[in-house]
């Protein structure tokens, strides 16, 4: 990853670029990009316009004395409390009318549809938040007087970015009270285990769990129960053993758990305001898949996403199709580079394993208990080529550590899927499935309603009791993005100036 400065540095020079090629007339742009070719001695034709008239800006609305102070106690307020800012900043002077409302509209922009622009956007963060001007509903607010009603409009209306806000206010209030202290290094901690060591967890512990008695330097059985919910809490194997991946994930900074839960606010901000009621959503992080109906989770089940270097994309789309039995068309890049040397040093690896070769170069691995796909494939359009789908391997879903995948996301329980999103097909009963299943033959079974699916990157959520979940951020995408807001908000400060 580039360093901050870096980024920075890029960014001014591209907006720079851009802004001066945004200076010139139209015509010069289109004869930078596209020049005609002119006979010499000849006079040029006169410019054509391709651009409508542009549209005079609206008028911004005038607050009185008594909304200049209120909006300004609201941008105040509000930028803390949404994750706009790590600590509290200069409060925003009430006497400049017009700056006071340019900065309410920039600040309704980030907490609606965040911070990003569309070339900060990776290519695999296929989520891109709704256009959004918040001016109209800003002049409506001011000219009803209902601007606090206004501000509290404008995050995501969701259970799990609320959750997040009171977990953001949380953890920077631990922060500010001075975290907690590292824990030392040392043999591995269980029960009957005394001294300063299980001591200080005890204090560790308590910070985040109330329920853990702060003092004692005994490991007994409440102490371990202790443990075992912080190991839930960091998608660790809950053993009640505290060794290497517990002790890191608890000397973790507070400080840093704060700015996790403000990268994952970030990114709610890039969903529609609106839902789909029934949705599939992944947690590519945690590797698990959730199926909704409306704001509340109905089912859950493990997944295995991709691997660091085969990441998982963001993304937004729509099941429309299961297939069973489905054959595997390998992608190139696998064929390349891992299927083909195996043949090489094993002949006959193709043909124990199902594959064959289409058109001398193309593989394709066939249906059946050995492929890659095992018997369920759930199919969305997207430009990624991923899918939800079945596997023979499932040792995997054991594990607590489950980013193994080429970027598909594998399925723990697939015909339980299946027959939930096939509910109230006449044709596809589950004994229906089954038995296709059985049979071995490829068959689409196309849904009657297509099912809204989302990939998502939460490295910090909340359980239903409100207690904040952390995952590890193995594709340094919190920190991308940190890097990406600062870039941007380093570029305006220099072009304020």
């Amino acid at each position: 990853m580039h360093s901050i400065s870096t980024t920075t540095s890029r960014l001014i020079r591209t907006v720079a670029a851009t802004a001066l090629l945004a200076s010139l007339p139209f015509s010069a742009v289109v004869a930078q990009t596209n020049p005609l070719p002119v006979d010499q001695g000849q006079t040029p034709p006169p410019p054509v316009s391709l651009l409508p008239a542009p549209m005079p800006a609206a008028p911004l609305p005038t607050l009185s004395d008594a909304q200049a102070k209120q909006l300004a106690k609201l941008l105040d307020a509000d930028r803390l409390a949404q994750g706009l800012s790590t600590s509290a900043s200069l409060p925003v002077g009430a006497g400049d009318s017009d700056r006071l409302v340019r900065e309410a509209l920039d600040h309704a922009r980030a907490v609606h549809a965040g911070r990003l622009a569309e070339a900060d956007f990776q290519r695999d963060w296929g989520l891109r938040p709704p256009a959004f001007d918040p001016l109209p509903g800003f002049t409506d607010a001011v000219r009803r007087d209902r601007l606090a009603a206004w501000f509290a409009a404008l995050p995501p209306p969701y259970t799990g970015y609320d959750s997040l806000k009171t977990g953001l206010d949380r953890y920077r209030q631990i922060a500010a009270d001075g975290g907690w202290a590292t824990l030392a290094a040392g043999p591995d901690m269980t029960i009957n285990a005394t001294g300063p060591r299980v001591a200080a967890l005890r204090k560790r512990l308590a910070i985040e769990d109330k329920s853990v008695a702060a003092s004692g330097d005994t490991f007994d059985l409440e102490l371990v129960e202790a443990v075992r919910r912080a190991q839930r809490r960091y998608g660790l194997n809950p053993s009640g053993i505290v060794a290497g991946q517990t002790l890191a994930a608890l000397n973790v900074p507070a400080a840093q758990r704060v700015h996790q839960i403000m990268a994952n606010m970030e990114r709610w901000r890039w969903l529609p305001q609106d839902l789909p009621r029934d949705r599939i959503q992944v947690n590519i992080a945690a590797a698990v898949l959730t199926v909704f109906d409306g704001d509340k989770p109905v089912t859950s089940m493990r997944a295995v996403t991709g691997r660091p270097g085969d990441e998982t994309p963001m993304l937004s789309s729509a099941i429309h199709s299961v297939v069973i039995n489905p054959p595997w068309n390998v992608p190139t890049g696998i064929a390349t580079k891992e299927l083909w040397p195996k043949e090489k040093a094993n002949p006959g690896y193709f043909r124990r394993n199902g594959f064959k070769v289409i058109d001398g170069t193309r593989l394709q691995q066939q249906a059946g208990d050995q492929s890659a796909l095992g018997r369920f494939k759930f199919d969305f359009a997207n430009p990624y080529s991923v899918y939800l789908h079945d596997t023979p391997s499932r040792a995997k879903f054991a594990s607590f550590s489950r980013l193994a995948s080429h970027g598909c996301v594998r399925l723990e329980k697939p015909e339980e899927l299946a027959n939930l999103l096939l509910k109230g097909d006449a044709t596809w009963t589950p004994e229906a499935v089954r038995a296709a299943v059985d049979k071995g033959d490829t068959v689409r079974a196309r849904l009657a309603k297509p099912v809204a699916v989302y990939l998502l990157y939460w490295t910090a959520f909340a359980s239903g009791n409100g207690q904040m979940n952390f995952r590890d951020d193995p594709y340094g995408w919190d920190g991308t993005l940190a890097a990406k807001i600062e870039a941007r908000s380093a570029r305006q400060a220099l072009a304020a100036r």
